[in-house]
């Protein structure tokens, strides 16, 4: 099964910033864009939407992209 859209709720430090996150993970291959939300932000941390397309998206390869960066993911939304 292809996956052509992928809508997650990331928890992220404050560092990097969300242009880093957006820079890095339309940097892979398969993404064709990449959107971000951000939801909230605390002391620490920042809860972000990212809404990610492409042809065939490599979910193990953002999920690994996303905690490269200090960042977990809370759910997949879509």
């Amino acid at each position: 099964m292809k996956i052509k859209r992928l809508v997650i709720d990331v928890l992220k430090p404050h560092e990097p910033s969300v242009l880093v996150y957006a820079d890095k993970l339309s940097a892979i291959r398969g993404v064709d864009g990449v959107f971000v939300n951000v939801v909230e932000i605390d002391e620490k941390t920042e809860s972000i939407e990212l809404a990610i397309e492409g042809n065939d998206l490599d979910f193990e390869k953002i999920r690994e992209t996303i905690e490269e960066l200090g960042g977990s993911i809370h759910s997949i939304d879509r």
